[in-house]
């Protein structure tokens, strides 16, 4: 029993300190201590990431293999825990502002990370549904934070009520493959597929299982919650959204289809590959007449999952860890690109409008060559990071076979970028503004910004050196 809670002591801390802090913020003052807890939440999360990527050693199970840590769940827990604490960090001044910062804030987020590290380190049905619980259940709650907003209510009630559903499929096959392969253990479900041969009921539960998977990395068919919710919740929540729960969501995927289905790539193969096009078509298609800078994130996000998922595709090591440096390198240029979001103002009062943006360049020519770097990054124009990201989940695809998918998301990759390259002709080449934008002086939200930028353009050399441990989580995975 000492050895299981020492296996899951990083989980264990940041519960007890979310409860810790829950407590301590109802009997002190309740919200008086809000800001304090944002950062303090944050500096845990970092801690705690420093701590599990620097931990190494061989892979460890706990309670009878329902729970695994290895190589690949310490990397994307790493990845997790800096993107929340970043999202965290950049939320306080935006939070306070307004009136939305209450002492519940930081509490469910950090409660949504355990879900998260958990949904990641699932060996078993049973604890992948408890990780993803937890979860979703805490960002029901914070995407309706704003709660004098008709939008925020509305994206809160689309989110739990498509959530609902979305569980519902992904209980649905959780059963199917119970009954079929009776267990509930990814390592016993993987016996019943040794040579390769499901059987029809298998499949089936396989399905409803990828169905429910695809909802939480907003894949589509799956995708119709993303745009209304990115819009409606408040600006800092939407950042979250879009970074450490798509993470939590691709590792999820992958850990489910290689550790309960690797012997049987060719029966899942196709049904990935089929949602990665779908994705990078309509997230590429649906963006381009979108005026709501939000609302087109929402749909960029829904294309750059289909990428990702043409690692997952590949079905090898390689695919993997093609995956987890796309994730990596999506999440950092998600932060940077939504620390400018948070900063379009105008009278102290928040702006979407993508047309506010014009001229942008005249008024503040740092941060419009940052976001131009940011958003030829997230349309994989070379030389920036991005452009690397995309390179090696094609790579990954082009050596599993999948070149019709490359081509693919070549094609609906080039559609993509007019949307992009839109909002740089705006703030270059539109026309001038009677209100331009407020400065935003906030230089935490400034530093994000900036720092996303230069990694964006110096993270070519190296990849920060990513690569190896990427590549030793995937060889965990796909062994």
């Amino acid at each position: 029993m000492s050895a299981d809670l020492s296996t899951i002591l990083p989980e264990i801390l940041l519960s007890l300190f979310a409860i810790g802090a829950l407590l301590g913020a109802v009997y002190t003052g309740k919200d008086n201590a809000a800001s304090a807890l944002v950062w303090l939440t944050s500096a845990v999360m970092l801690v705690l990431a420093i701590w599990i990527g620097t931990m190494g050693g061989d892979a460890n199970t706990a309670f009878g293999g329902m729970f695994i840590d290895d190589a690949f769940s310490r990397f994307a827990k790493v990845v997790i825990l800096v993107s929340a604490a970043a999202v965290l960090a950049m939320s306080e001044g935006y939070m306070t502002q307004r009136g939305l910062l209450r002492f519940e804030y930081p509490m469910l987020v950090a409660l949504s990370v355990v879900g998260m590290m958990m949904m990641v380190s699932a060996g078993d049905l049973m604890s992948l549904y408890m990780g993803l619980e937890l979860q979703s259940l805490a960002l029901y709650v914070i995407a309706s934070l704003r709660r004098d907003s008709a939008k925020s209510t509305e994206a809160g009630l689309k989110y739990f009520v498509l959530g609902a559903l979305s569980s519902g499929l992904l209980l649905y096959g959780a059963s199917l493959v119970y009954g079929y392969a009776g267990t509930t253990l990814f390592s016993g479900i993987i016996q019943t597929a040794v040579h390769g041969e499901v059987s029809l009921g298998l499949l089936f539960g396989l399905i409803f299982l990828i169905s429910g998977m695809a909802f939480k990395v907003s894949a589509v068919p799956f995708h119709m919650w993303t745009p209304d919710v990115y819009e409606g919740a408040p600006t800092p929540v939407t950042a979250f959204f879009a970074t450490a729960p798509k993470v939590a969501a691709m590792g999820l995927f992958a850990r489910v289809m290689h550790d309960a289905f690797g012997a049987a790539v060719a029966d899942w193969q196709q049904v990935v590959a089929l949602l990665s096009v779908l994705s990078m078509f309509l997230g590429a298609i649906a963006a381009i007449g979108q005026t709501n800078i939000k609302r087109l994130m929402a749909y960029s996000s829904i294309a750059h999952m289909g990428y990702a998922l043409i690692g997952l595709a590949a079905g090898t090591a390689m695919g993997v860890q093609a995956m987890l440096i796309y994730m990596a390198i999506y999440v950092t240029m998600n932060i940077g690109t939504f620390a400018f979001i948070l900063m379009m103002e105008r009278d102290g009062q928040p702006v979407t409008d993508i047309a506010s943006l014009n001229m942008y360049s005249k008024v503040h020519p740092g941060k419009a060559i940052a976001l131009l770097v940011l958003l030829f990054s997230l349309a994989g124009v070379p030389p920036m990071l991005g452009f690397f990201a995309k390179l090696g989940v094609w790579q990954a695809g082009i050596d599993a076979g999948l070149v019709w998918l490359v081509v693919a998301s070549a094609v609906a990759s080039a559609i993509g970028a007019y949307y992009y390259l839109r909002i740089v002709f705006f703030m270059y080449f539109g026309d001038e503004q009677a209100e331009p934008l407020d400065k935003g002086r906030s230089p935490i939200l400034w530093g994000f910004l900036m720092a996303s930028a230069v990694i964006m353009v110096i993270g070519v050399v190296n990849l920060f050196g990513i690569e190896g441990p990427a590549m030793a989580a995937a060889t965990a995975l796909v062994n």
